[in-house]
């Protein structure tokens, strides 16, 4: 039986493309690559990544090879990078669906040769070499780029791998420390050159470094969070960054009640009704992945005004006491969206649960539906 969604996340794609080609102008780098891992930041991956495209990307960037080839089976064709990889990977189903794979060290150029010549392709497989300049986690690091370079220029000669690219990931720890992890970097970039590989891609920065650092740029930036109208920064919303929130989490009444002064509410009773109230009930809770964390401090809208959770967040609703505002079953609660549009914002969750947008976003799912809208959906 068909039912209007009673908790849905509506995914605004018009406004996803729009701030591709925003940020695209803005940084006018000769690459731009969206990051559509983890469901696209909770965004929907596929319907993400065709909306990225229609805004100018020209790659798309993904944590793994199976998000890649989830990728490739929906008949996304553009440029994909995928980096993590499981110990074992052989990176034959990557090559057979043209991914291109982010290369760690020497033991996974071998294993992406391997996949290259035990298959019946002629096309030197793409890799792009990932460097550790300071952030402590995947990538070759300094003491191996000699080896490592060395492996990758013989395997070239032989035809069967290209170094097309050469990247790393910064700390965003302050200016300071993302400066220097870009001096490392571009010794990197000169060793490689200097063992004769001719990366055509240079990317460094992602969100923070390329709005903040220009000298970061280089030939690519990996944009995730900005995309999706979120802003990584303090001080700075999306609307000052010239963005649109792409997301709206929004849920309907599912009940009211009417209830004295001293009414314990949820979980613990870490709220009790200071008067006569009413109180409503919202269908979503951590089983959606909203955060107890947020419990009692979290902001939603509802009947135009907005209301602080009351008490726990629960496994499939939380409680709002919304005072003597008419509010009845099916009204809508607003979770988040575009404050422009007076709703609260991915940033006052994120404050509300002491985490990041990126968390609040990526964390969404279980019964939760994505509605999608724009873009001949």
């Amino acid at each position: 039986m068909s039912h209007t969604p009673f908790r849905e996340a509506i995914i605004d794609l018009p406004a996803l493309s729009g701030n591709v080609a925003q940020l695209k102008n803005s940084l006018g780098t000769p690459h731009l690559m969206i990051v559509v891992k983890a469901n696209a930041y909770g965004h929907g991956m596929v319907e993400a990544a065709h909306a990225t495209l229609a805004g100018g990307a020209t790659w798309l960037g993904v944590a793994d090879i199976d998000e890649a080839l989830t990728l490739r089976s929906a008949g996304i064709t553009a440029p994909i990078l995928a980096w993590i990889h499981a110990p074992d990977e052989t990176f034959v189903e990557a090559l057979a669906a043209d991914v291109t794979v982010g290369i760690s060290s020497v033991a996974q150029l071998r294993s992406c040769a391997a996949a290259q010549q035990s298959s019946s392709s002629r096309t030197p497989a793409r890799v792009h070499v990932k460097l550790e300049t300071g952030l402590s986690r995947n990538g070759a690091s300094e003491p191996e780029w000699a080896e490592l370079f060395g492996e990758a220029a013989a395997l070239e000669a032989q035809g069967s791998l290209v170094v097309e690219g050469i990247f790393s990931h910064l700390s965003n720890a302050s200016p300071e420390d993302d400066l220097a992890q870009g001096e490392l970097f571009d010794r990197g970039v000169s060793a490689a050159r200097e063992a004769g590989l001719t990366p055509t891609l240079i990317h460094l920065a992602a969100s923070v470094a390329a709005v903040t650092l220009p000298t970061l740029r280089y030939d690519m930036v990996r944009l995730g969070i900005l995309a999706y109208g979120i802003s990584p920064f303090v001080g700075r919303t999306a609307a000052d960054l010239g963005l649109t929130p792409v997301m709206t989490l929004r849920a309907r009444v599912t009940a009211t009640r009417r209830v004295p002064a001293e009414t314990g509410v949820s979980y613990d009773f870490t709220y009790r009704t200071p008067r006569e109230t009413t109180l409503c009930l919202v269908p979503l809770g951590y089983g959606e992945g909203i955060p107890r964390a947020a419990s009692g401090k979290a902001p939603v809208v509802i009947a135009g005004q907005k209301f602080v959770i009351a008490g726990r967040v629960a496994m499939d609703q939380f409680i709002v006491d919304v005072g003597d505002t008419p509010v009845a079953v099916g009204d809508e609660v607003v979770l988040f969206g575009d404050p422009a549009q007076g709703y609260p914002s991915v940033g006052d969750w994120a404050a509300a649960a002491s985490t990041i947008g990126y968390e609040i976003v990526t964390r969404l799912g279980g019964r939760l539906q994505r509605t999608f809208v724009g873009l001949g959906q």
